[in-house]
Formats: structure tokens, sequence, C-alpha cells
């Protein structure tokens, strides 16, 4: 059972594939903020994140004046998708080039689809600020990497669609930030937040209060990072985080809290090889919203019964 679950969450050791995730990632910046452009504005930045498709990642529809556009990673046949509600799809290789190239190829053709959005030219969230129409430096494509990575995205999206539905709160969609590159699922209180003291790289204060203008419990995934969780792994976190979180117990086992991030960690490898992936990973989600909805005096109300199901229809 466990060799079979193993290849269903696909093994993704950030060593293996770090230069295709560091162009990826400047790819996603790339079309994201063509979202940030388009879309109207969302509480909480919700305007601006992609989604998993079933074969990679999207845009979803954004409004182009009268007219509608979305672009998606196919992460199945490698190639950038362009598609608007009046002309023919238009696509672009997903192959190993500089960042600069794929800029340049991307603004053509969201020209020749007689669509022009306002992008900034520079990549947020990291400590790297080369522009984009610059960057000769980030060129690497794995396609099988960057399929595992989908497919890893793509599980995780299951489950926390799954644990998005016993929520009766306000929360967010299974969602991709681009600019932190991570999958993540928010509940919130409904109660106001202590004001975000901002710091994120390259990033402005502003963002990320609007980010956290309420209290909110995440849960999400990501692929790990330099310096930091040198893993895949799954994180869960509460802001402002409540007295107690750092010595409380939660599931599954091997699941720990990182004192540095100040998040609850469970990596991607323990799921992976699992005998239950799925109750593996909703054990961390719940344990950790339950832990910090406790400590910090969240309304339990807002949770379905334990033991609720969708009644046949």
């Amino acid at each position: 059972m466990a060799q079979e679950t193993a290849s269903t969450w696909p093994k993704l050791p950030l060593a293996a594939w770090r230069d295709t995730y560091a162009t990826l990632h400047r790819w996603m910046q790339i079309v994201g903020k063509t979202r940030l452009s388009l879309a109207p504005m969302q509480n909480h930045w919700w305007n601006a994140t992609l989604y998993l498709t079933p074969r990679g990642l999207g845009t979803s529809a954004m409004p182009a004046g009268d007219r509608a556009i979305d672009v998606e990673f196919d992460f199945v046949d490698h190639q950038l998708v362009l598609r608007t509600s009046d002309r023919p799809p238009m696509t672009l290789a997903l192959t190993a080039k500089p960042v600069a190239a794929f800029y340049r190829e991307y603004l053509d053709a969201l020209a020749a689809l007689d669509v022009h959005p306002y992008l900034w030219p520079v990549p947020v969230e990291v400590a790297d600020t080369l522009r984009f129409d610059e960057d000769q430096i980030h060129r690497s494509y794995d396609p099988d990497a960057a399929n595992r990575c989908w497919r890893a995205l793509a599980q995780a999206d299951r489950v926390f669609k799954i644990f998005r539905g016993r929520f009766l709160g306000k929360s967010s969609p299974s969602h991709f930030w681009w600019g932190s590159f991570d999958l993540a699922c928010t509940r919130f209180s409904g109660r106001r937040a202590p004001t975000h003291p901002g710091g994120v790289p390259n990033c402005p204060d502003y963002v990320t209060r609007e980010a956290y203008s309420h209290e909110c419990i995440s849960v999400g995934w990501w692929p790990g990072s330099e310096g930091s969780v040198e893993e895949p792994a799954f994180y869960a976190y509460a802001y402002p985080e409540p007295t107690g979180c750092p010595a409380a117990s939660i599931a599954p086992a091997g699941a720990y809290y990182h004192t540095g991030l100040h998040e609850w960690i469970l990596p991607y490898e323990r799921v992976r090889t699992a005998a239950d992936p799925d109750a593996a990973v909703l054990a961390f989600c719940e344990s950790t919203y339950t832990t910090a909805a406790t400590l910090g005096g969240w309304d339990h109300s807002l949770e379905r019964p334990a033991g609720w199901t969708v009644r046949d229809r």
C-alpha cells in the first residue's frame, strides 16, 4: 500500500530540481502578475492567485476589457496556453530558456491577442531582484521535475478542498501564491488582526497588511527553500500566533514546530510514504487548526460537527 501511494505522491527532493524551481518560480510570477493587473481586487489579494487545473496551474478567466483571457501552465504537454473568448489559442513551449526570453515571448503573445496588462518586471518575495527582461541566469527547465511538482500540488489541492469543506466561516479557496510558490488554504475568525509588521523580501508592507488584515489560520504546501526547510513540506501557522503553539502536541507523527518560521511543518516525504497520505494530511490540517483556534479563542461553531458528511442527493 505504501509503495502504491508513494507513486501517486511523487518524489520531489529539492536538491534535484532547484535550478528548474528557480526558473519556474519567475515564470509563474510573470503570469501571476497578469492576473494582478487584470483581475478586480479581492480581499487578501485573492484576485492574484493561480489555481490547479487538470494539466497544471492556471489563472482562471480574467477580464480584458469586455473580453476574457486565461493563461495555463500545461505540465503534461509542457506548454503555456493563452486562451481568449474571441480568438484561437496561442501556445509557448516550456523548454529550457532564460527568464528574459520567456518574458519577451509572453508579452509578444499577449500583444498578438490584443491584451496589454501592466507587469512590473521585478520578482517579489525573493532576495534576488534581477529584472525579468534582463535575467539570463535562470534558464533551466526539467519537464519531469515540473510535472512531478504539479502532481504533488494536485494531491495537496485535492485534500485541502476536503479540509475547506469542513468549515462554515470565511475561508479562502485552495489557491497557489506565485510570490512564495506555495499552495494554501486559509480560515478566518472574522476578527481584525494586529497590523502585520511586514518585512517580506521585495514586497511592500501594504501587501502583507492587506493579506493579514484579519485573524487567520493557514495550511499549505511548498517545495522547501534553501537555508530554511530544505525539502518539500506541508506547513501551518496562525496570525497572530497565540501563546502556546510551540509546545502544543499535533498530529501526525513526524510533524514539528519550526521556531525560525513560527510554523508547524510536516515533511512531504512522511506523507508520500505513509500508508494513507490523505489521512496524514487531514490529521495535520485538523490538529494544527484545532490547536491554534482553541489557543486563540476562536468560535468553534464555525466548524462542522465531527463526523459530518455530505448527504446523498
